[in-house]
């Protein structure tokens, strides 16, 4: 039996937030500006602020999970409480997502959410600490070491196979989701849900044509090393040297030097030269 979990508006109790809930409108549009753009984390990093306005959290971890796929980690999202964030999201995709109390519920209610569609999802809430877990190295990953004090995911199912889980976790110092703390999340569910869906299509489709665009590149020029591509992958996605230095692990120097030597290699002077020639038949 999964640890408690309810389809949001059923909460035995409670009513949700009032519609009139204030927004910044200017975080709003930040975060639709950035809907499926080159940055993954940017939607979780939003989220975080946006819905942590309102509630005090941590961390923002986002997760696609198929059928017959891996777990994928789609964005993350954390208040300086540790750099290890990446890693414990990759790890618990790769090892722990099968042993989560919300991977029961997705099971449990994969029936219904495919019955209701993705114009109206069947949003589904799951609550989740440390005690919940039973296998240790689990717990102490995922919430002994970022010092996490309880998760509460919210879920739903798109195109009738693609689960999305949006993770929201309290740190120690702000302890368990209260009452007034479920309510938030329960009022910024439906915008959490749809704001996730069209980030990811918009990097599917981006992936696509980037994907494109380089395979036309490498035929073009056949003697780009596989570094170069990476490098060229992050010029267009539109990074900055500090940026395509944290994604490919390197100094900003040294990415400084693959920049400028790719674009030698290619005959152009920088990114915008960059992208004209990627779009040249």
């Amino acid at each position: 039996m999964p640890s408690p979990y309810w389809v949001l508006g059923e909460r035995p109790g409670t009513a949700l937030l009032p519609a009139t809930t204030p927004l910044p409108l200017t975080q709003v549009g930040a975060l639709l500006a950035r809907l499926g753009q080159g940055d993954p984390h940017a939607v979780a990093e939003d989220l975080l602020r946006l819905v942590g306005a309102h509630v005090p959290l941590a961390q923002c971890a986002i997760f696609a999970f198929e059928a017959g796929r891996p777990a994928r980690v789609v964005a993350v999202g954390d208040r300086s409480r540790t750099l290890e964030l990446p890693h414990i999201a990759d790890t618990y995709a790769r090892r722990f997502h099968r042993l989560d109390g919300s991977a029961a519920v997705m099971r449990e209610e994969q029936a219904a959410a495919a019955r209701a569609g993705s114009a109206q999802p069947r949003i589904l809430l799951h609550r989740q600490q440390g005690a919940d877990i039973s296998h240790p190295e689990y717990r102490r990953l995922c919430y002994e070491l970022p010092q996490v004090a309880e998760r509460l995911s919210v879920l739903a199912l798109y195109e009738g196979r693609r689960w999305f889980s949006v993770n929201l976790y309290r740190g120690l110092e702000h302890g368990p989701f209260d009452e007034a703390g479920l309510a938030v999340v329960e009022a910024f569910a439906p915008l959490i849900v749809h704001t996730v869906r069209l980030h990811h299509t918009g990097l599917a489709v981006n992936q696509a044509l980037g994907d494109l665009l380089l395979a036309r590149l490498v035929r073009r020029f056949p003697a780009l090393t596989q570094r170069d591509r990476d490098v060229v992958v992050a010029l267009m996605d539109g990074l900055s040297a500090e940026a395509m230095a944290q994604r490919l692990g390197l100094t900003t120097g040294s990415a400084q030097t693959y920049r400028k030597r790719v674009l030698r290699k290619l005959g152009v002077g920088s990114q915008k030269a960059l992208l004209a020639l990627l779009l040249q038949s």
